[in-house]
């Protein structure tokens, strides 16, 4: 299904075609602060619609994974990454989606601490 989101300001939007049926939350040291519910989808399904100038990045551990968060308001709406066979993702923050309520989410918990 298609979705629009942002992040607080509404500096970054963007719209994406995502599947909402397997969020996740993750236990690794970022997640566990920043607390978002994640899904993924591949990169051909997000259009960043506006704020590629406000975006700012942050990677840590293994920096593979680009945390894109507005440098306005400081959310992280979305980030970018790379699957081991080189396919392009995007994990999407579904707190971040217009009209969808979190707490109908289910989402499971991925071990990223112990990665």
């Amino acid at each position: 299904m298609q979705y629009q989101g942002g992040c607080h300001c509404n500096a970054v939007r963007f719209r994406v075609e995502v599947d909402l049926s397997n969020p996740v939350t993750c236990n690794c040291s970022y997640c566990t602060k920043r607390g978002s519910i994640l899904a993924f989808t591949p990169e051909q399904n997000f259009v960043l619609e506006s704020g590629e100038d406000k975006l700012t990045e942050y990677r840590f551990n293994t920096r593979t994974i680009a945390h894109l968060f507005c440098s306005v308001c400081g959310m992280e709406s979305f980030s970018r990454g790379e699957l081991p066979d080189g396919r392009r993702m995007v994990a999407v923050n579904l707190r971040c989606l217009d009209g969808v309520d979190p707490q109908s989410l289910n989402p499971t918990m991925v071990d990223g601490r112990s990665r």
